[in-house]
């Protein structure tokens, strides 16, 4: 019997952070045993901001090499980079012709990060969830797992796919949304009520995983904490700084 199918993806726009690995690349080395899984560096995506050409080769290559590095396994599991299959782009052309414009207008990463680069808001930064979905719907995948930050995507992706195959039949799998129960959403050291972000400004609010311990340890020992003011030790997890972690 076939395993289900998973695909999933990490954009090389930055050094991979404790975020990356507790949220997806922990997840994915335990689902090589049990499904037919596809990796990919999803370079396509990342250059929805301005990149330097050199810098996101050598980042596309230090992602691929950080995927072996955590235990993807290229003997059980795909790994490739999206902009060497061109299937991707074509698909997503398709798709957006059965994509309407209002839903890609509530996407709130897309608010999000048009409102951080202001001076560079492109149509690829606002069409990235149809791409998203080409990359899924592409290989069949039964099984997405994604951080909770990209579940909207992969909602607006089974929506695109449940009309295309109203039309034409069953075309695609319509994908399950997985998110892991611990590590779906690491915040950020010194604002935890944001994510912990790879591409983040301040350096501060993230530990990579190649980064130096020293480095880390200094970052830890400066990082929010939920104690309040005068300090008081308390069982509050809904209002505890940096709770989306549990």
């Amino acid at each position: 019997m076939a395993k289900p199918i998973v695909f999933s993806g990490v954009q090389p726009s930055g050094e991979l952070t404790i975020g990356n690995y507790l949220g997806a690349l922990r997840n994915w080395v335990k689902m090589q045993e049990n499904y037919e899984c596809i990796f990919c560096v999803v370079d396509l995506h990342a250059i929805t901001v301005r990149q330097d050409p050199v810098a996101l080769r050598k980042a596309t290559l230090d992602v691929l090499a950080l995927y072996l590095a955590c235990g993807i396994d290229p003997n059980k599991s795909t790994i490739f980079v999206q902009s060497h299959v061109p299937e991707h782009t074509q698909l997503s052309w398709v798709l957006n012709c059965y994509t309407y414009f209002g839903e890609m207008s509530r996407m709130t990463q897309f608010k999000d990060k048009s409102a951080r680069y202001a001076e560079n808001i492109n149509v690829g930064l606002f069409d990235y969830p149809v791409l998203m979905a080409a990359d899924i719907l592409l290989y069949q995948a039964k099984s997405v797992p994604v951080g909770d930050d990209q579940k909207q995507h992969l909602e607006i992706t089974r929506d695109i796919a449940n009309r295309f195959n109203a039309l034409y039949g069953n075309i695609f799998t319509v994908p399950e949304i997985f998110i892991g129960k611990a590590g779906a959403r690491i915040m950020s050291l010194q604002d935890p009520e944001k994510k912990m972000s790879k591409s983040d400004d301040n350096r501060n609010n993230v530990v990579t995983l190649l980064e130096d311990p020293k480095s880390v340890a200094k970052k830890i020992k400066r990082a929010v904490t939920d104690s309040d003011e005068p300090p008081v030790v308390r069982y509050d997890v809904q209002n505890k700084a940096g709770y989306p972690i549990f």
